[in-house]
């Protein structure tokens, strides 16, 4: 009997020891991909924001959640091997921080959730069926909003009231050029202005497209943006400084690097509201379920020292009206 008793104390007493080891093992901390096609120097001020979405629903990188963090530098080719690295790291969720790295991760897998930060049109991408029901993987923010290219002609007009000829700097390569070319062509009929559309495939067309601008005598130009451009921000913003063209752009870091005015969607708050789907995603929401959210929140910010570099004076009605102004 006393052996009997033995016997049943210890098996309880390594039973409860069973329960303490499991109850005591470290639960799993989630692992995010993160995959940019452009560096992570260049993309800093939109991964802060990411950061701090994660920070305001409590995740602290490094304690309860994990970011392996990709670049592919300029060289979208490198996307694909990149996502493969992600994969095989068995990553919970993979964002996207634009058109390119979104194409990669789609293409590479069909079970890892997707979050896109931020994609132009990614209906018309291909990327998701609709954005009320994505369907497969992925989900996100769609920055589509081609109606602010007509709004940036009007601006233009505004800060050079004669205005009659204006370059239009576009990539029939990005998805969204077309519809963006057609707010702007409607804008210019009314505003009676005359369009020089100049096609960017490269980064060495730029250069050539201000060339042509100043040669067809352009009064000032409108950069319908992409991810072509985003690189080579710095090179746009001195080929119009040299040009001595008012310009505007659908991107806030464009000004920043020394552009003259920009109107467009708030990228930062596409960023920072990707964190809300990654934590949806991890309490166990499917991608399919969660539409596609589209911008809340737009930006005019003008940069008078770019407008003194060309001598240019913005009126002052049109200078209240700035989100933010850099003096």
């Amino acid at each position: 009997m006393k052996k009997k008793i033995t016997v049943l104390t210890l098996s309880a007493l390594l039973l409860a020891l069973g329960f303490s080891v499991e109850a005591q093992k470290p639960a799993k901390v989630p692992r995010i991909g993160y995959l940019t096609g452009q560096s992570l120097s260049s993309e800093l001020a939109r991964i802060e924001a990411f950061q701090q979405g994660l920070r305001e629903l409590g995740y602290v990188e490094g304690k309860n959640i994990f970011i392996e963090w990709r670049s592919a530098e300029g060289k979208q080719d490198r996307l694909p091997s990149l996502t493969a690295e992600l994969i095989r790291l068995k990553v919970d969720v993979i964002v996207t921080n634009g058109p390119y790295s979104t194409r990669a991760a789609k293409a590479a897998t069909v079970t890892i959730p997707i979050v896109m930060a931020a994609v132009g049109d990614p209906v018309g991408d291909g990327i998701v069926a609709s954005l009320a029901r994505p369907g497969g993987d992925i989900t996100g923010l769609s920055s589509v909003a081609p109606e602010l290219s007509g709004k940036r002609l009007e601006l233009l007009k505004e800060i050079v009231p004669k205005l009659s000829r204006v370059a239009v700097l576009g990539s029939s390569t990005n998805p969204n050029t077309a519809g963006s070319l057609r707010e702007v062509e409607f804008a210019a009929g009314a505003l009676k202005v005359k369009l020089q559309y100049l096609d960017v495939l490269s980064p060495t067309d730029i250069e050539i497209a201000f060339r042509a601008a100043v040669k067809a005598r352009a009064e000032a130009v409108l950069s319908l943006g992409g991810a072509l451009f985003n690189p080579q921000r710095t090179q746009v913003v001195e080929l119009a400084v040299k040009s001595r063209l008012p310009a505007i752009y659908p991107s806030q870091a464009t000004v920043e690097a020394g552009g003259l005015m920009s109107y467009g969607v708030n990228n930062l708050d596409l960023d920072r509201r990707a964190a809300i789907y990654v934590d949806k995603i991890l309490k166990g929401a499917k991608p399919a379920d969660l539409p596609v959210e589209q911008p809340k929140k737009f930006e005019f910010i003008i940069n008078l020292k770019a407008a003194k570099q060309i001598g240019l004076t913005i009126p002052p009605n049109v200078l209240a009206r700035a989100d933010k102004v850099i003096r």
